[in-house]
């Protein structure tokens, strides 16, 4: 039997989905509420889009995201790559190497920022925007590993075989043939991390030090004060953002060619 010949499998299916992104759309929705209460629809505005834009302590948040992510997803795609073309073929200790490389997706996070924190604490590295780059490029390498690993398992090995029966070498043969086909999974992989860590939180948190806040930890320091419109829009703006990043993620994945 299918699951889907299951009684009340789309039902409950249904269910589960409105439960889960009812509260996004709500959030939507009042980021565009001209009240400054959030939870008192008044009429619809764009004032609070308009003010997040301008507001030098978002923008400063905003900045400390995008370095932030860029920095640890480029490196981490870098390591993924090289770690990808390393357990490619078998040897002794592959499924292990495996398994360190996905730790970070099993292990949870705030087990991994604690140890984190502890760990930079002892090393004496000062907590700031390097500790964070360090960190997210460490738990951003599995994100970046899996589209690299699996777009490299569709590349058939007889493609480099050929290339150096052309007499091209082993390093031309990557930048000629192996690298133009896994290019996609490649840009994929930097594209799942960029997002990993533009969203993070907890490790953000831990390691941030004065005058490296990202919009995470912004958004958490502002709704202890209350929940306003402009927290709205700001989370408005970055689910929009990642939604976008991860279905170009997607596509990109997909590609043959």
């Amino acid at each position: 039997m299918t699951p889907r010949r299951f009684p009340l499998t789309r039902e409950v299916t249904a269910l589960v989905l409105v439960y889960l992104y009812v509260p996004v759309f709500v959030l939507i929705a009042y980021s565009f509420n001209a009240n400054r209460t959030a939870t008192v629809w008044t009429h619809a505005s764009l004032d609070w889009y308009g003010r997040i834009f301008v507001n030098p302590s978002i923008r400063a948040a905003a900045a400390n995201s995008l370095i932030l992510a860029l920095s640890a997803a480029t490196a981490a795609t870098i390591l993924a790559l090289m770690a990808a073309l390393a357990t490619r073929r078998a040897f002794p200790g592959r499924g292990g190497a495996e398994v360190v490389l996905n730790l970070p997706l099993i292990l949870p996070e705030i087990v991994v920022a604690v140890a984190t924190l502890l760990l930079f604490v002892s090393l004496g590295i000062r907590l700031g925007l390097t500790a964070m780059i360090l960190a997210h490029t460490a738990f951003c390498i599995p994100f970046a590993y899996l589209p690299i690993r699996a777009r490299l398992e569709g590349i058939s090995g007889t493609y480099e075989e050929a290339a150096q029966d052309l007499y091209a070498n082993r390093l031309r043969s990557f930048r000629r043939v192996t690298m133009p086909l896994l290019w996609p999974g490649v840009m994929a992989g930097f594209t799942l991390a960029f997002v990993t860590s533009l969203d993070d939180f907890l490790t953000s948190f831990f390691l941030a030090g004065p005058g490296t806040t990202t919009l995470p930890v912004y958004i958490f320091s502002a709704i202890r004060a209350g929940i306003t419109p402009e927290i709205n829009a700001i989370s408005a703006v970055m689910l929009i953002v990642s939604v976008l990043l991860v279905s170009l993620s997607f596509f990109l994945g997909r590609l043959r060619r």
